[in-house]
């Protein structure tokens, strides 16, 4: 009842926003769906029906969320330049060409332009999104209002892997079916979203980019946030292994994916509000990150057949329910409330790189069992370290605009 009864309050804080922000939630539960629909398959479909060898699908993973995460800056910089609505209707439409090359690829140059503009497309929609949601925010509502997005965001990512499982072994379905959601998702966006004004239009394009450079407190966060992306994106590359090492059924996957969705929608909000009570913004935060490194090395001790991807999965959202609203919050603060959307890309492009270096690194690891597991369990360790040492140093207790 108690999980039943938080749902209700995230759907009545969903009620209390406004029409824009209310739609930009919404938006995150659509953009899951099509993209949880296919991605978490990727693995598979390059393994079984393209042949592909470990490290060239990790590198594959790696340059999708390269290409997206390691270009949000640009997405946020055309935001910030130009307002978010031309941005998510051009990621939307570039979401659907990608969906489609996916679709019909048979060769890695093939594949690797699908994944390109399937991550180039988040690149621009999602810090728009992001920049938006908190600029129609109170300040002090933030960490609440990111939580009911992650909430909403999770329902979709629920729904995509159960309708994958639903399309399994039809990958090429479930591209052509993404990308008619993306297509329905874009005409809504023409049609709901108004044209709001863009922060910084007669600003120079780069002066952002070099107000982030000089923030030097921002990109050590951003760096030691960083550690969390690479740490999720194993959700695609790692734990599929390991399942196959286990010899789990194939729907296992899936069902793991809605076990996580499930958690945060039910977990979210509670496990949010806890950690800032008992912890802190700050004690949250580095918490969850040691969540996420414990969540590697329970795989790393090999518990026998499913047991440890349950655990691992468990671990993993547990840590990201604590961590990331926080994360998110501290971003405007830490910006000091200017240029939110190259901000937020910044922070996103700095986890795409670490990505795409992660997963090449992680897809060779892999293939030689637990010293993959080991090494992964380090890294969201050591960006515990980095989160903890900002705090001592008073980085996330008072954040003046334009602190450096």
């Amino acid at each position: 009842m108690g999980a039943v009864r938080e749902r209700g309050r995230a759907l009545g804080r969903l009620g209390s926003l406004s029409p824009v922000a209310r739609l930009l939630v919404v938006s995150q539960l659509l953009f899951n769906v099509g993209f949880y629909l296919v991605v978490p398959y990727l693995a598979g479909h390059l393994a079984d029906d393209l042949g592909l060898a470990g490290w060239v699908i990790g590198l594959v993973l790696g340059l999708r969320t390269f290409s997206q995460q390691g270009l949000f800056v640009v997405g946020g910089t055309l935001t910030d330049r130009y307002g978010p609505k031309p941005s998510i209707l051009a990621g939307c439409a570039v979401r659907v060409a990608g969906f489609v090359v996916l679709a019909f690829a048979s060769s890695l140059p093939a594949v690797l332009a699908g994944v390109v503009l399937v991550g180039v497309a988040g690149a621009l929609f999602s810090p728009a999104v992001e920049a938006s949601l908190a600029r129609e925010t109170d300040p002090d509502r933030r960490a609440g209002v990111f939580s009911v997005f992650a909430v909403c965001g999770e329902i979709g990512a629920v729904t995509g892997p159960l309708l994958g499982v639903v399309l399994a072994g039809q990958f090429r379905a479930a591209c052509l079916a993404g990308a008619a959601l993306f297509t329905a998702i874009g005409i809504m966006h023409a049609r709901l979203l108004p044209r709001l004004p863009a922060e910084h239009r007669a600003e120079p394009v780069l002066a952002g980019w070099r107000e982030v450079v000089r923030n030097r407190v921002f990109l050590v966060f951003a760096a030691g946030y960083s550690a969390y992306l690479v740490s999720y994106n194993q959700l695609y590359l790692a734990l599929p292994v390991e399942l196959n090492r286990v010899g789990a059924d194939p729907r296992t996957l899936g069902l793991l994916f809605a076990l996580a969705s499930t958690l945060i929608i039910f977990g979210q909000l509670p496990v949010s509000a806890l950690g800032r009570r008992l912890l802190g913004r700050s004690g949250a935060l580095v918490a969850g990150f040691v969540l996420i490194g414990l969540a590697f090395a329970v795989v790393a001790l090999r518990p026998p057949g499913v047991t440890g991807a349950v655990a691992f999965v468990v671990l993993l959202v547990v840590g990201e329910m604590l961590a990331v609203p926080q994360a998110k919050e501290l971003v405007p603060a830490l910006a000091g409330e200017r240029r939110l959307g190259t901000y937020f890309g910044v922070l996103a492009s700095a986890g795409g790189v670490a990505v795409l270096v992660g997963s090449t690194i992680s897809g060779a690891l892999l293939e030689h069992g637990r010293v993959a597991w080991v090494v992964l369990a380090l890294l969201p360790l050591a960006g515990a370290c980095v989160l903890t040492a900002l705090t001592r140093l008073g980085a996330f207790s008072e954040t003046p605009k334009g602190r450096k």
